[in-house]
């Protein structure tokens, strides 16, 4: 059995980004690189399926049952941001099936650069872009490139194949983050998957030891959603306060 952090309750670490940028493909190499020694618990967010969570348990990354989804029916951020009960309860029913756990992930559905996380929701926050977005992506800011605990830019290995300079990709998010840390990553790079492990264990360690505040990286921005009909209609978000 895992010698299991004393805390009194799992750390609890969002992971957000655009569709495609391999948020599952993280959380599932985290699972595999980090479940020797720490329990862990996935929520995954989408908005009709549970299609994010049946890749996790097909991957064999952890015990099905530790993994669990939250169909929003809804705009993806809306379940962790403005209106985060569904994912409370479900982390809160996924920590008393297998306490004590250490870490819970939760996986935003994708959604824009806008994507944040409730600070109720989640200590601590990871916002993910991976090089096939472009590589002018980290230039373009929003709450979570600027504010997020830790910005991955991913799938590095590909960059050769998408014509993007991954060390100008990572210079331009340090420059929109004023200090906060960036990390090049693809799962092929053994160094890069050690430093996204040891930033997820400092984490752990700062919320084991009462240390880690939980800071809101700001509302999204207003945007707006078309219907599925097509025809222009939709509805629009305002920036929330949370």
């Amino acid at each position: 059995m895992p010698d299991h952090v004393s805390s009194t309750r799992a750390l609890r670490l969002g992971v957000a980004g655009p569709v495609g940028t391999g948020k599952s493909s993280l959380i599932a190499l985290l699972c595999r690189e980090l479940s020797g020694d720490l329990a862990l618990g996935v929520i995954t967010n989408d908005i009709y399926t549970d299609e994010d969570a049946r890749f996790l348990r097909s991957a064999g990354v952890l015990d099905p049952e530790r993994i669990r989804a939250v169909e929003t029916g809804a705009c993806p951020h809306t379940a962790i941001r403005d209106d985060v009960t569904a994912n409370l309860l479900a982390v809160e029913d996924l920590e008393e099936d297998f306490a004590p756990l250490d870490v819970v992930l939760v996986e935003s559905g994708g959604d824009n650069l806008t994507a944040t996380f409730s600070p109720a929701l989640v200590d601590a926050q990871i916002f993910v872009l991976d090089v096939a977005g472009g590589g002018d992506v980290a230039r373009k800011g929003g709450p979570g490139i600027a504010r997020a605990d830790l910005l991955v830019v991913n799938k590095t290995d590909l960059a050769p194949y998408v014509g993007v300079d991954v060390p100008q990709m990572v210079a331009d998010g340090q420059a929109a983050r004023e200090g906060r840390p960036v990390l090049a990553l693809s799962r092929t790079d053994p160094a890069s998957v050690a430093a996204l492990c040891a930033w997820v264990r400092s984490v752990l360690a700062e919320h084991a030891g009462g240390r880690l505040v939980p800071v809101d990286p700001g509302p999204m921005a207003p945007h707006f959603h078309a219907d599925d009909d097509g025809h222009g209609h939709g509805h629009g978000h305002a920036s929330t306060p949370q």
